[in-house]
């Protein structure tokens, strides 16, 4: 089945075919750096990383770039406030992006340019727009005369009467018309700048990533992805400039994921509900977050919250314990069971859940599929009899699911050490001679220990706290 994904411009799924063979030209909008990600960034970090790694998984060679707006206004009164320089602010907090964000499983993308290493790129773009007309300069700044881009509003699907009537842009005596955006700011009195044609100034926010990818992967693009807050102006500004001045289409495919809300209310620093992955992943497990947000479809609103993040652990738990049983069911099997329907099973449902990855990547099924699986297996498990090949299969199947989703559906064990495999060797001892008051003893020390015992009818079965 071919993967079929849904592109933001023509509203749409559409078959997926890339420009190249197999291979992939695929630019996400990273952060501006000037904190920590909160799980709002957090969300298509790990989206995109996920359509990343399931394009490689299909045999795609992905050439994956995302961006780091290291210069910008809220960098800049954010390193004023803190008394520090922006390079070394936007370093701190680039930084502390790879940490979270490589803990939630992301992998770094092939390409991290930074807006201060493309200034030159970024000066002569607009050089050009400015020869073809479609921008000017006017005390210092040069705007994009929006209206001279025949096309604009097409990602967004509006009007220019529409957007004009209720797009957030300042009138300025400097623009020739509202619609006009910045490609170059002139330098406010000790701000951080760069020489330019027009004199000394920085660039503005949506002329950076057309730079970029012109640069580092060409005119035109496969896959443009990023928040739904940034198809407009941020995607649809991108687009006008990148299409005026290349005169072809800068991607084929536009991909947006959805909201989050914290506790059904819209995310907001003056609600007090701004919540950093930086604070989170110091209270609960990265794999855990991962799999919550995976757990809904990228495209759909995500509501965030204490008791569904618990819920997501109880799943993930439930899945890593069944592995966990397959293991130790793996020890004990005499290969007497039935194997055959149960592979077949397993196959069926790794079939399923690649359907529905290509399916425009739709995680929150393809999560159902594994509980479906998980649910098989620990049917299996009460078989009196089990075969050696089909425990085999259900767990390389689940690890492989897991793997596709990078969710670790291995749980992590850490070999015990003598003293605690002595006490459980006590334990059964104890049990045996019915000397059930030590047993419990035993039990309530190992749980100090963060050692907790499940007695099964298959055995001892064991977990790290």
């Amino acid at each position: 089945m071919a993967i079929h994904l849904y592109n933001t411009l023509s509203r749409k799924k559409e078959k997926f075919i890339p420009l190249e063979g197999n291979t992939v030209k695929m630019y996400v909008c990273g952060p501006t750096v000037y904190n920590y990600i909160h799980i709002g960034n957090a969300r298509p970090a790990i989206v995109f990383d996920m359509i990343r790694q399931y394009l490689t998984y299909s045999g795609y060679d992905v050439q994956y770039m995302s961006n780091f707006t290291d210069v910008d206004d809220k960098i800049i009164r954010a390193a004023k406030e803190l008394g520090e320089e922006v390079p070394a602010l936007a370093e701190k907090f680039i930084s502390a992006y790879h940490e979270d964000t490589a803990a939630l499983g992301v992998k770094k993308a092939d390409l991290h340019p930074r807006v201060m290493d493309t200034m030159p790129e970024i000066i002569t773009f607009i050089e050009l727009l400015i020869e073809k007309g479609y921008a000017y300069e006017s005390q210092g700044d040069v705007y994009f005369h929006t209206r001279s881009f025949e096309n604009y509003g097409q990602l967004s699907t509006q009007s220019i009467e529409d957007l004009q009537a209720g797009a957030r842009i300042e009138t300025g005596d400097k623009k020739r018309d509202p619609l006009d955006f910045a490609l170059w700011k002139a330098a406010k009195p000790d701000e951080i700048s760069w020489e330019s044609p027009w004199g000394d100034g920085r660039p503005g926010w949506h002329i950076e990533c057309s730079a970029m990818v012109k640069k580092y992967l060409g005119d035109t693009i496969d896959i443009h992805a990023g928040g739904q807050d940034l198809s407009f102006p941020h995607h649809e500004n991108e687009l006008a400039q990148s299409e005026a001045l290349n005169e072809t289409k800068m991607a084929n495919y536009w991909m947006h994921n959805g909201y989050i809300q914290i506790d059904n209310e819209k995310m907001s620093k003056s609600l007090g509900n701004f919540i950093l992955v930086h604070d989170l992943i110091k209270h609960h497990k990265p794999e855990v977050i991962r799999f919550f947000i995976l757990q809904s479809h990228y495209r759909s609103p995500l509501n965030f919250s204490e008791s569904l993040l618990e819920s997501a652990k109880s799943g993930l738990d439930r899945i890593q314990t069944t592995v966990r049983n397959l293991k130790h069911r793996m020890k004990e099997s005499a290969d007497l069971g039935e194997a055959k329907p149960w592979i077949a099973l397993a196959a069926e449902k790794k079939q399923a859940f690649l359907n529905e990855m290509d399916d425009d990547f739709n995680t929150a099924n393809a999560v159902s599929v594994l509980f479906d699986l998980t649910k098989a297996a620990n049917q299996y498990l009460q078989e009196s009899h089990s075969s050696k090949l089909a425990l085999e299969t259900f767990i390389s199947t689940i690890v492989e699911l897991g793997d596709i989703l990078s969710v670790p559906m291995e749980p992590e064990e850490r070999l015990l050490d003598e003293d605690i495999e002595q006490l459980i060797e006590e334990r059964t001892a104890a049990r045996k001679s019915k000397d059930f008051a030590r047993a419990d003893e035993i039990r309530d020390q190992l749980k100090d220990m963060g050692i907790i015992l499940e007695d099964t009818p298959q055995g001892i079965r064991w977990k790290r706290e």
